[in-house]
């Protein structure tokens, strides 16, 4: 898919594609092949092309594209099968300022445009993550629309097509049997008049309330140009395609609204949805009969929790507190700025539903805490699979920060997905009812044989050395149970001989976790990306249990128990090679164990 950064003259047009300069600014390029593909030239740091694509001197499209002006960093492709058979022209209106059309005819995608009948997505990247999600080309932010259905984990995401920052938002779409290997489809739904494709959310409708058949799938998103207003699809097809609802809009509102979430309660023998009220910090209720009709019924989050950023992509549902037969609602409320530790992250409230109100738990002052899905920097986004079996409730969150997600090393794809993850609830030592996150546990069937095994031994201020595995860039899970006894704090470190490091830190009288990437490899390309995040433990012992998933630019750090969890974005210059543990005083490590994980198929 990479393509040569040399640029060609623009009298060099690659067989099937001719170039038309009109005037300084605008350009067309004319498609003269029966090939698959047009491949786009991109230029990162460019600004945006429009690219209007005519059909038969109709515009069916507009798409934004960085092309190329000095050199090209990669290509994407622009699907023509749809066109097979008619005349396509790109009629290109550029933003750069040129004294001449001479001086425009220089600029390197010119000559780098070409047709083909396939492109080359394989891995070309050192950071492209071994067994978590992620695109294999393009930018990706949030995931949403997830739904299983008929023993498929239907995962859908913003997706940039052409390029590799936010644009032209689409549903990207990608299927697993058994969440671990994905495989990507084409594009869901794609924008239209109405503009952009948001996020949202699908569920089934076994009832066939909306009229669109039993079991079809509805998706309900937001379409976003000027202004934000909720669209609704359908699909028949088992979610590989989706018929756009003819009645569109079906909600609008005189103000910022976004990425609407939808589930059938069986309480009340209705739909409800989530509606996030972006810049009014707070989350607006609806309820319908026939997921085309909608009635708002209340709102929450004025002054409750994070108020720091934009309010999004909510969900809500109702799980059992473990050990009790108590039923409590979950309302997670993604929020950008305001997370913990800068940037965008994950709040949650504990609470009840009725089907119109979400009301709140407090704690003992009476007030409404705040509460985080993760601990890390490289969490957001967090929803949940509708429709999951055996009452599972299961989420994934999109594994980046938007401080710095378009500046991240990596060029062909950016951003992935965290592990799947199944969520229930418990109850604290301080009486307050929290979630509780362990990774999916299909994800076990990813491990090799053991290469380390130890049943106990003890540390001191003197470091214990454990080789990581070396293959496949040191992918690996780690086990191991902390006893700090008196020993003060506990240290974790994974380094490699060129100085990178991540330090974790168990601060037993404190009941803390710390992480800390400042040093961990790549991380002067944004200021904001150094740094130390910590977690609570909910734990007044001295004994801690841990498992660490260690991927080529991520690391996921779960109580064993799940009562945490951290997830932090790692761009070592090479993999680590070590685990080395010491403590202040005295401590007993047991049960550590290193498995190497077999790459997923991405």
């Amino acid at each position: 898919m990479m393509a040569s950064s040399t640029a060609i003259s623009a009298n060099a047009a690659s067989e099937g594609v001719k170039i038309e300069h009109l005037g300084v600014n605008n350009t067309l390029v004319r498609v003269e092949s029966d090939g698959k593909y047009l491949m786009m030239p991109v230029q990162e740091s460019n600004d945006d092309a429009t690219v209007n694509v005519v059909v038969d001197g109709n515009l069916e499209r507009t798409i934004f594209v960085r092309l190329a002006k000095s050199k090209v960093d990669y290509t994407v492709p622009f699907d023509l099968t749809p066109y097979k058979g008619h005349d396509v022209i790109l009629n290109i209106v550029t933003s750069q300022s040129r004294s001449s059309v001479r001086d425009a005819q220089d600029d390197a995608c010119w000559g780098n445009f070409s047709v083909a009948d396939s492109f080359n997505t394989d891995n070309r990247e050192k950071y492209r993550p071994a067994f978590h999600h992620a695109p294999k080309y393009g930018w990706m932010n949030d995931p949403n629309g997830m739904v299983y259905k008929d023993g498929v984990w239907h995962l859908y995401y913003q997706w940039n097509p052409y390029g590799s920052k936010w644009q032209n938002m689409t549903w990207g779409h990608a299927t697993s049997t058994d969440l671990i290997n994905w495989k990507q489809m084409p594009a869901a739904i794609e924008p239209n008049g109405l503009g952009a494709v948001f996020s949202g959310s699908c569920a089934l409708d076994p009832r066939n309330t909306s009229g669109f058949g039993s079991n079809s799938i509805v998706a309900l998103y937001t379409s976003a140009a000027t202004s934000q207003v909720q669209s609704l699809a359908h699909s028949t097809d088992n979610g590989k395609t989706f018929e756009i609802y003819p009645g569109n809009p079906i909600i609008t509102l005189d103000s910022e609204a976004r990425d609407p979430n939808i589930f059938w309660n069986h309480h009340t023998g209705e739909w409800n949805m989530m509606l996030a009220h972006a810049l009014e910090h707070e989350m607006l209720v609806f309820a319908s009969e026939n997921l085309k009709e909608w009635n708002l019924r209340s709102s929450f989050g004025k002054g409750f929790g994070a108020q720091g950023g934009v309010w999004e992509c909510p969900d809500l549902f109702e799980l059992t507190v473990e050990g009790t037969g108590e039923k409590k609602w979950m309302l997670i409320c993604n929020l950008n700025p305001g997370g913990p530790f800068g940037g965008s992250a994950a709040q949650y409230f504990i609470g009840d539903f009725d089907g119109t109100t979400f009301t709140p738990d407090t704690d003992a002052d009476g007030k409404v805490p705040t509460k985080w899905m993760d601990f890390g920097k490289d969490h957001y986004a967090t929803v949940s699979w509708s429709d999951a079996p055996h009452n599972r409730r299961t989420v994934i969150g999109w594994m980046s920060n938007w401080q710095y997600a378009a500046e991240v090393p990596t060029m062909q794809f950016r951003s992935a997905n965290t592990l799947p993850r199944d969520i229930t609830l418990f109850r604290a030592a301080d009486g307050q009812i929290y979630v509780k996150t362990l990774p999916a546990a299909e994800i076990e069937a990813l491990r090799k044989k053991s290469i380390h095994s130890s049943k106990s031994f003890s540390v001191n201020k003197n470091s214990r050395q454990i080789a990581l595995p070396s293959a496949n860039n040191g992918i690996c899970e780690i086990i191991l149970n902390i006893d700090a006894k008196k020993a003060g704090n506990v240290t974790l470190e994974l380094g490699n001989k060129l100085g990178n490091k991540v330090t974790m830190i168990f601060n037993p009288e404190e009941s803390t976790i710390s992480f800390d990437r400042r040093e961990s490899g790549i991380v002067d390309f944004s200021q904001d990306f150094p740094a130390v995040t910590v977690a609570p433990t909910f734990s007044d012992k001295n004994k801690l249990s841990l498992r660490l998933f260690i991927d080529r630019s991520s690391i996921e750090l779960f109580d064993t128990d799940g009562k945490f969890v951290m997830t932090n974005l790692v761009f070592p210059q090479e993999p680590y090679t070590t685990l080395s543990v010491k403590s202040d005083n005295k401590a007993q490590i047991s049960g550590l164990q290193i498995f190497p994980l077999n790459p997923a198929s991405l």
